[in-house]
């Protein structure tokens, strides 16, 4: 797969965690992907990339939420890339917050179904559900049934190449993104505990088979960027993470 430098930016709601996945271990004068663009990480992303002299050939997301592809229209526009996510959660693009179980609906004129901590997150930034964009170019892989972690593939943007695991349970086309020496978790697997069930689309009876055939299978000396909060290493999950343990064999 080579050698790859991960960037990591954390967005200012929701702290998604966006990596900058860069072709070559300097940083500096190579192929790149963005993933997981969260609201609020266009602009630190392009001072990275202005910074490092890098070339963007694609935005992808671990899956459909809209924490996790708030910033990916943006960022299509701006450097002329498709985003690329399960073609499983292709459909959440359309309607982030209705996919999400959010109303539809508007009340007294404000924003579309958000409230509570999603329109409060969102406030404290200046933004609006309203201001959330669908990228023009959308490349989805993968099936679109979703109903079984069975899918792999590589996944090849320039000279940037990652090996996407299909995991469903937290949304149906939930993806591990591999590259190199590190696993993009998505909302999967956390430090000390592993993704909800209960959003629409989720199913705990997928997850536990995600948990237990996909990350069960990881190589133990894999580092582990989840979605939010802190990095870990696979191996360290499978010891210690008590939401992890009961579905190992």
């Amino acid at each position: 797969m080579g050698v790859v430098q991960i960037l990591l930016v954390v967005a200012p709601v929701f702290a998604t965690n966006c990596c900058v996945v860069v072709a070559g271990p300097t940083g500096r004068d190579a192929d790149c992907v963005v993933v997981d663009a969260g609201a609020g990480t266009a602009p630190e992303v392009e001072r990275l990339v202005a910074e490092r002299r890098l070339t963007p050939r694609a935005v992808l997301a671990t899956h459909g939420h809209a924490d996790h592809t708030w910033d990916a229209a943006a960022l299509c526009a701006r450097y002329g890339v498709p985003l690329r996510l399960h073609a499983a959660d292709a459909y959440r693009l359309a309607d982030p917050f209705g996919t999400l179980g959010l109303d539809d609906g508007r009340r007294d004129g404000g924003d579309p179904g958000v409230s509570g901590a999603l329109a409060q997150a969102l406030a404290a930034t200046g933004r609006r559900a309203d201001d959330y964009r669908a990228p023009e170019v959308v490349e989805p892989f993968g099936d679109g049934d979703g109903v079984a972690p069975d899918d792999e593939r590589e996944l090849v943007a320039g000279t940037v190449r990652l090996r996407a695991l299909h995991a469903p349970g937290h949304t149906e086309g939930s993806t591990l993104l591999v590259a190199d020496d590190v696993v993009l978790a998505g909302d999967v697997l956390f430090a000390g505990g592993v993704g909800r069930t209960d959003l629409p689309g989720g199913d705990a009876g997928t997850m536990a088979r995600t948990l237990r055939d996909v990350v069960g299978s990881l190589d133990p000396a894999l580092g582990v960027v989840p979605g939010h909060g802190p990095t870990t290493t696979v191996g360290r999950e499978l010891a210690s993470n008590p939401s992890l343990r009961p579905y190992l064999r």
